[in-house]
């Protein structure tokens, strides 16, 4: 009877639905929800184009990626089953790895990660990540998604959820706002990213200008005062854009003429602060997405006394709570579909930054001679043995 959901499939509707879900449903049935910015403006601009958003996505979504998994049940752990040699290869052109990182990224970008089973009648023969932001979800009567629309170039397909089996496993993260979609560490930094972006772009300016704050032409005139003419103030600003600016025009001599003086423009405070706006931002960024600034290079951070201790910190509150989220949707998404209940998981025993927290834990349990060996078993995340009760 343990089991008895997933041999039957969805044969016999569930009766027990939220009390809220017609509520829901009433408000945003056949809409699509948009957030403030949209997905691909911000993968644009905090990804493709902030340094720092990139690597804080890419430092998350490999980390994650690279996990050993384990699969097991409640009887034992598996060395060979169907599906680690599905997770092996998951599709032709993807191994575990690479489909695991398009799919943290995914998250960590749009805030949602789509799954697609292509092959019926078991466990799926192949697992696809779909783009986040072509995906649309339809809502029902009872505030339960009942299909997915993926949009490319005008055309449309549609995924029924209503069968025995799901065709696509939505994982997204909490958003207390939207009942559908879920929030990006991505939007959280949205602000810290244009402050960063802006930055660059000064310093760029500032850059084709020679590395030198601005200054100021001074026309005196023949008496002391006066006003140039409209050709010659013409014929300046054409000398001025033709031979001074730029960075190939670095150092090059200014010859002034007819009452004109240079008055050079010193950097203000707020020039000089700039840097310090930019690396503020930065370690914004950082800390929307849970990555200890030390680790991007980001300097004037001092949270952690060593690298080593940062990066402990970085698996422990970061990488491992998304693996372990992810990987029990992933698991339960596919047991549907198997038939049986199967568990994917990280093994923490392979994961070299936690190695000294897990050393400790093994002589903790080890040593405690009031536990059991089935207590022991189940304190460090190992199933029971056959012969245990």
């Amino acid at each position: 009877m343990a089991w008895d959901f997933f041999r039957r499939g969805r044969d016999v509707p569930e009766a027990k639905a939220s009390a809220t879900g017609r509520v829901i449903a009433w408000g945003s049935s056949g809409r699509v929800a948009w957030s403030p910015r949209d997905v691909v403006s911000l993968t644009r601009t905090g990804f493709s184009g902030n340094p720092v958003g990139f690597r804080a996505v890419k430092l998350i979504a490999e980390a994650a990626a690279a996990l050993p998994l384990v699969c097991q049940d409640a009887d034992r752990r598996y060395d060979l089953h169907p599906l680690l040699e599905l997770m092996r290869r998951p599709n032709p052109g993807q191994g575990r790895a690479e489909l695991f990182e398009a799919l943290y990224g995914q998250l960590l970008l749009s805030g949602n990660g789509y799954l697609e089973a292509v092959g019926g009648g078991g466990l799926p023969v192949e697992l696809h990540v779909l783009r986040s932001d072509r995906m649309s979800l339809i809502p029902g009567a009872d505030g339960w998604p009942v299909a997915y629309d993926y949009s490319v170039s005008g055309r449309k397909h549609r995924f029924d959820m209503a069968g025995p089996v799901d065709p696509i496993c939505h994982i997204k993260s909490f958003h207390p706002q939207d009942d559908h979609y879920g929030l990006s560490p991505m939007q959280a930094a949205a602000v810290a990213v244009d402050v960063h972006n802006s930055a660059s772009a000064w310093s760029k300016a500032l850059l084709d200008n020679a590395a030198r704050p601005s200054g100021a032409i001074v026309y005196k005139g023949v008496d002391g005062h006066g006003q140039l003419a409209p050709d010659q103030y013409d014929r300046l600003i054409s000398e001025m854009e033709m031979h001074h600016q730029g960075a190939r025009n670095a150092g090059r001599p200014m010859l002034l003429e007819g009452g004109l003086d240079w008055k050079p423009m010193g950097f203000s405070p707020s020039d000089m602060e700039f840097q310090k706006t930019k690396e503020a931002a930065a370690r914004e960024i950082a800390v929307a997405f849970g990555v200890p600034p030390m680790l991007l290079g980001v300097s004037g951070d001092a949270t952690y006394a060593n690298y080593q201790e940062a990066n402990r910190a970085f698996y422990r509150l970061t990488v491992l709570p998304l693996a372990t989220r992810v990987t029990a949707a992933v698991s339960y998404w596919l047991s549907t579909h198997l038939g049986e209940q199967v568990e994917l998981r990280p093994d923490l025993d392979q994961v070299p930054a936690l190695a000294m927290e897990r050393d400790q834990q093994w002589k903790r349990v080890g040593e405690a001679a009031f536990l059991s060996d089935a207590e022991k078993r189940v304190l460090l995340g190992l199933p029971r043995l056959s012969d245990e009760a």
